[in-house]
């Protein structure tokens, strides 16, 4: 697999978000299915968008106020796991 993605995940408006690029559809989507098998684990589900080989992820927990906690900074380092 080749991902080419930001360095850091950055916060803003309440959110974490990384970009990731992949080198072709077929990778960024089983990039996006592991990360679908460890947020069902952690009960702890992303929003995000897929166009082609271009994966972007925006973290927050809904329950405390759409803001960012340690559930997403756990998911962060278990997505980043994956790469």
């Amino acid at each position: 697999m080749t991902s080419h993605n930001q360095s850091e995940w950055k916060e803003a408006n309440g959110k974490l978000f990384k970009s990731f690029l992949f080198s072709d559809f077929s990778e960024a989507f089983g990039f996006m299915t592991r990360v679908a098998l460890v947020a069902q684990q952690l009960d702890h589900h992303p929003m995000w968008t897929n166009t082609w080989n271009k994966v972007e992820i925006w973290l927050s927990t809904h329950s405390a106020g759409d803001v960012v906690t340690d559930k997403d900074r756990e998911l962060a380092a278990r997505i980043d796991g994956l790469i």
